[in-house]
């Protein structure tokens, strides 16, 4: 059983910043809901619950796996709190999106099952398509493609997106 804390530390965060991959999970409200790692998925989980869990593994380093248990808003381009928060980031063509999440509870576990794997370098496609499709070949994609989610639920990308 791994260790639980009220709020992250100084070391939960340096650990964070160490890793290259995280997971964010979500699920909807309903049992017959899908639980999601997926972007979309986790605006309309947001949209209608709020929960989410984030996990980082020590993929290098000594074992570990650190767990964040919160509520998340989604933040969009319009939205008051973007400007802020997206100098935070690298500047990338189709971002969409911001997830910001308030922690309640974290948990370490001893990750001594989590393989060791090496960080070769970030995939340039995502980036590349982005720049080909362009601002308004992203809205055409978002709108046929983001307005819902797998089970029907709608995204934050809908109060955005004008159908």
């Amino acid at each position: 059983m791994g260790k639980q804390f009220p709020a992250m530390l100084p070391e939960h965060m340096a650990f964070i910043r160490k890793q290259q991959l995280f997971f964010v999970g979500t699920a909807p409200m309903s049992r017959d809901g899908h639980v999601n790692l997926s972007p979309n998925e986790t605006s309309s989980h947001l949209e209608e619950n709020g929960r989410i869990t984030m996990m980082f593994c020590a993929f290098q380093g000594p074992p570990n796996i650190l767990r964040l248990y919160g509520t998340g808003t989604v933040i969009l381009p319009e939205d008051n709190e973007w400007e802020q928060l997206y100098g935070m980031f690298e500047s990338l063509p189709g971002v969409r999106q911001i997830i910001m999440v308030d922690i309640h509870k974290v948990q370490t576990s001893c990750g001594y099952a989590v393989p060791f794997m090496s960080y070769e370098k970030e995939r340039e496609t995502l980036q590349r398509w982005a720049e080909q499709k362009g601002e308004e070949g992203l809205h055409s994609y978002w709108r046929e493609k983001n307005l819902s989610s797998l089970d029907g639920l709608p995204t934050s990308l809908g109060k955005r997106i004008r159908t």
